[in-house]
């Protein structure tokens, strides 16, 4: 998949973002789109390749473009050690994940239906001891497993893929994995290292965002073409 560039601020929704973002991420929803359509589970886990680059933001973003084809999408807040997707969509995560992976039975009361049209939210729950522990074992094959029955996408958030393994254990039972980056910030060295981090689990590399990307005189002249034939008011 082609690299998709945005700039990690705003929400793609209908009701904000700029022309050039909601693009950037429907690009990357076509290309998932097509990267999955074999997919026996389409499991997608975004993470980065540092902290602070746009993960979660990315993360949440992509889940709502994809929910906005019809598609039955679950975001999982996986960060179980700095969640903030409960913060992104105002909900509570006193009930999420980490209570899902303690206990048996129902998981459906955790999550929180439609913080988007077709979009349901899993979020952390309180933060546990063992994140890596919890994330490697045998109820949270259990709960994927669940989950790709009822919904046609999931994309699960976790944390840096350089900084800890819990990432790496979600994306060796994925369709695959987008890496998150931040221009200006993040190093040739980081992106291969969780390249080289990625393969060692058999890992899918699906595509690369990058983010706070700044554009050149050649797009803004590009854009403004865009704007001027009507392409800015363009919608599905």
């Amino acid at each position: 998949m082609r690299k998709v560039k945005n700039d990690g601020k705003q929400q793609a929704t209908p009701m904000g973002g700029t022309f050039e973002i909601i693009e950037a991420y429907k690009s990357l929803r076509a290309n998932l789109l097509f990267s999955l359509a074999n997919a026996q589970k389409k499991i997608v886990v975004v993470s980065g390749a540092e902290p602070d680059v746009g993960k979660s933001t990315t993360s949440s973003n992509l889940a709502v473009m994809m929910a906005q084809t019809g598609s039955r999408v679950l975001l999982i807040d996986a960060d179980l050690r700095k969640p903030t997707l409960h913060k992104t969509f105002h909900v509570s995560r006193s009930d999420g994940l980490t209570k899902c992976l303690l206990r048996s039975g129902d998981w459906e009361s955790a999550i929180v239906k439609e913080v988007a049209p077709h979009l349901d939210l899993l979020p952390s729950g309180p933060i546990p001891p063992n994140p890596s522990e919890l994330l490697g074992s045998a109820r949270m094959v259990q709960l994927l497993n669940a989950f790709s029955e009822k919904y046609e996408y999931i994309f699960i958030d976790t944390p840096p893929i350089n900084v800890v393994t819990d990432g790496l254990i979600l994306i060796s039972r994925s369709a695959g994995a987008v890496l998150v980056t931040r221009q200006n910030q993040t190093t040739y060295e980081e992106v291969q290292e969780s390249v080289d981090n990625i393969r060692k689990v058999n890992g899918n590399l699906l595509g690369v965002v990058i983010n706070d990307y700044k554009i050149t005189a050649g797009e803004r002249q590009r854009r403004y073409y865009y704007k001027h034939y009507g392409y800015g008011n363009a919608k599905d």
